[in-house]
């Protein structure tokens, strides 16, 4: 792995771990791949905050949506191997539809814009007040046809993948889950994902948790809903190593996947642009999958959202990087997260690697006033001051240049802060750094600085 990956990794686990103090979220699963291997997997905080277990890497999630590229996959797959093509309308497989239903193609239920109703009329199930459709249910929520004309926008429907799943039944004879499980999930080497829930108690599952409020506390959920015909939209179970294991497969530059590089390419095809999406920003869709990105830092992926957890992974195309976040709580900031890590990614890999003049210049430092964390992370002879506490730790990053091993000088700063003035450090006798001086700021340990709050503020609070 080249040097500059593994530093940015290092920082990613560390400002996970610091973003997972401040926020007080209950749990988060953190995996990373490289040329389609896990290099790195680490589970913060809890799986279940009332029994106090702690969460594993090997804890299942429902990763919901992400279903939705597995589900692709299959009905790439398929057309591969001569079984269907994408322009055929659903109504070729699928009897008993609504007529304008029965029109719309496969490939515009892939890309949601089949103008299809998203959940039906009564979505209670993501309330955990009813059970998903069934079949019968499915086909009643289609009765009245089309919310929109199909074509003319995005219009998400886990409807639409729900008729896919029925289409890949009816096309191979098996089960939804049973086709997909072999042609799918084993051909990519998953060994823990199924696309349902679990029914074994032997596989260790992480609890969700609702938000403190209205409360004023956390409730656990058990997110083992059975999502039924749903499944291909919504249902699958998974772990942070195997989504990165299957999306690294999809990166058409991967030298193994269960698919063509044909097919990974039309999954990855912008179909639909999201303006007023809630997520990332400047997003599209395509086959089963989401993108967004910039320039040469682009990213492919898909969002999970069900009532015990949060997830969003990201794949990027031609980098040979695919990392993925999963959250147990439904008051995570994920969407954000990994956005922050694929910034933190993007700063490592467009800066040198620091040289020996900056090899002191690095760490965790806080401040007394104004109260924070600095980071100080060297690139060649530059320092840069990154904030653990942002969404994207790197935005407005001050910078030193270092002329000497232990001083510089403040050489990117905004208008209001020490642009110009002296940065140097001081070291004790075994040179190691005791303290960061910033200007006329001096910067400390974590626990100097407690130790310090607590001498002067403790008997206050008493």
């Amino acid at each position: 792995m080249e040097k500059w990956l593994q530093n940015a990794l290092d920082y990613n686990e560390s400002w996970l771990e610091f973003q997972m103090r401040q926020t007080k979220q209950p749990g988060c699963v953190f995996a990373v791949a490289y040329k389609g291997r896990v290099v790195f997997e680490k589970a913060y905080g809890s799986s279940d905050i009332n029994s106090g277990e702690r969460l594993t890497p090997r804890h299942r999630f429902r990763v919901a949506s992400h279903s939705k590229t597995f589900t692709a996959a299959a009905i790439l797959k398929l057309r591969e191997l001569g079984k269907l093509n994408l322009d055929d309308p659903v109504g070729r497989y699928i009897d008993g539809l609504h007529r304008d239903v029965a029109k719309v193609t496969l490939s515009q239920l892939l890309s949601h814009g089949g103008g299809l109703v998203r959940d039906g009329a009564d979505a209670s199930q993501w309330r955990e007040k009813g059970p998903f459709a069934d079949k019968k249910k499915l086909f009643s929520d289609l009765a009245n046809g089309l919310v929109i004309p199909a074509d003319t926008r995005m219009k998400y429907s886990n409807h639409g993948f729900g008729l896919l799943g029925l289409v890949i039944e009816e096309v191979t004879g098996e089960s939804f889950s049973s086709w997909v499980s072999n042609n799918i999930v084993a051909r990519s080497s998953l060994k823990e994902t199924t696309p349902d829930a679990l029914i074994d108690d032997s596989f260790t599952k992480a609890r969700g948790h609702r938000a403190e409020l209205p409360l004023g506390y956390r409730v656990t959920i058990p997110g083992e809903n059975i999502t039924n015909a749903l499944a291909p939209a919504t249902g699958f179970v998974s772990t942070a190593s195997d989504l990165v294991t299957f999306f690294s497969s999809l990166d058409p530059a991967a030298r193994r996947s269960v698919l063509t590089k044909e097919s990974r390419r039309a999954m990855q095809h912008r179909q639909w642009r999201d303006p007023h999406g809630r997520g990332p920003s400047d997003t599209y869709y395509g086959l089963g999958m989401i993108m967004g990105g910039t320039g040469s830092w682009k990213w492919a992926g898909h969002a999970g959202g069900f009532p015990s957890a949060l997830s969003f992974t990201y794949m990027l195309p031609g980098r040979d990087i695919c990392f993925s976040i999963l959250t147990n709580a439904l008051d995570s900031p994920v969407m954000f997260w990994v956005n922050g890590v694929l910034n933190i990614f993007k700063v490592f890999g467009s800066n040198p690697l620091p040289n020996s003049r900056t090899r002191l210049w690095k760490g965790r430092w806080w401040e007394m006033f104004p109260p924070q964390a600095l980071d100080l992370i060297p690139f060649g002879n530059q320092v840069f001051m990154a904030s653990p506490s942002q969404l994207d730790p790197f935005a407005g990053a001050e910078k030193i240049t270092v002329t000497t091993k232990n001083a510089g000088f403040i050489s990117q700063a905004g208008g209001l802060s020490n642009y110009g003035e002296g940065a140097h450090l001081v070291l004790s006798k075994d040179s190691k750094v005791r303290e960061v001086w910033l200007g006329g700021n001096c910067l400390v340990s974590e626990q100097k600085l407690k130790t310090e709050l607590k001498r002067k503020y403790e008997r206050q609070v008493k």
